[in-house]
């Protein structure tokens, strides 16, 4: 198994390393730092004591990930949900697809200035992801939460413009996603995603949001992703057959959410997920 990190921002430099670095007829995939690439390695190893050798490629952005996969620079890529990969398809016309789920991990308000949402001041600002997806479901969020309220029908399309009741006259601030766990320093909440404090060496922060939203929502489960012309690539069906099995996955998956069970799900072990199929 290689494990190897690309700090790319044009797909330029994808096409220039892959005459090398990928030629070696491994199984590549594309993560990001955090739970999903610490996930994806441990399968690595595994899979290379089966016989599998896997190229495990992280990326710092989330772009990247899809521009190289559709390139076909990527066999594989584990970094988005449903929702964002049903907007990069509208938007690019890529021809890649969902070929099975990952795990499903939920988000919460955090805040480190006030420990209740009641005792934020009117006119605070707030963060949320810069992305249409991730914008849509921290506004949800946000709504569920009672601090906004939504046009009818905004749904996961819903952006700032959405926003039709604000009665505490909330500065709604956007975000770069990977940034926003950051940006709860300078702001009164922030949405986020409780992985992200654990990377970030703030593990303790990951079960303190004032608000969370549910674990049930298989739409934002992470997904496996692949080109729509290789997804009967049985090497693909052998990783992921892996990846979901594996008691060294699923532990730790366990550590990346800071042992807390409530911040995370893993929809192909439950029941009603079993017989539905990306």
């Amino acid at each position: 198994m290689k494990s190897t990190k690309f700090y790319w921002g044009a797909l330029a430099f994808a096409v220039t390393f892959s005459s090398s670095v990928w030629a070696d007829g491994a199984l590549k995939i594309g993560v990001t730092p955090g739970s999903l690439a610490d996930s994806v390695t441990v399968a690595a190893q595994e899979a290379k004591a089966a016989g599998l050798e896997v190229q495990v490629i992280e990326f710092t952005d989330w772009t990247t990930p899809n521009t190289a996969l559709e390139a076909g620079d990527l066999d594989l890529n584990y970094f988005q949900h449903q929702a964002f990969l049903d907007n990069v398809i509208k938007e690019r016309g890529y021809k890649i697809e969902s070929v099975a789920f990952g795990l499903l991990p939920n988000i919460g308000l955090y805040s480190k200035k006030y420990t209740t949402l009641d005792s934020i001041p009117d006119g605070s600002k707030v963060g949320v992801a810069n992305d249409p997806v991730n914008q849509a479901r921290g506004l949800l969020l946000l709504q569920s939460a009672g601090l906004i309220g939504l046009r009818d029908g905004a749904g996961a399309t819903a952006s700032v413009a959405d926003v039709v009741r604000n009665p505490r006259k909330l500065a709604i601030v956007e975000v770069e996603g990977p940034q926003l766990v950051r940006a709860v320093d300078d702001l009164a909440l922030a949405q986020g995603y409780p992985a992200h404090f654990v990377n970030a060496g703030q593990p303790e922060w990951a079960s303190k949001a004032l608000h969370y939203s549910t674990v049930d929502d298989l739409y934002y489960a992470i997904r496996f992703v692949a080109r729509s012309d290789r997804k009967g690539d049985p090497r693909i069906r052998q990783f992921v057959d892996i990846y979901q099995n594996s008691v060294a996955v699923a532990q730790q998956i366990d550590a990346s959410f800071a042992h807390d069970a409530k911040l995370y799900s893993l929809p192909w072990k439950e029941a009603k997920y079993r017989s539905i199929q990306p």
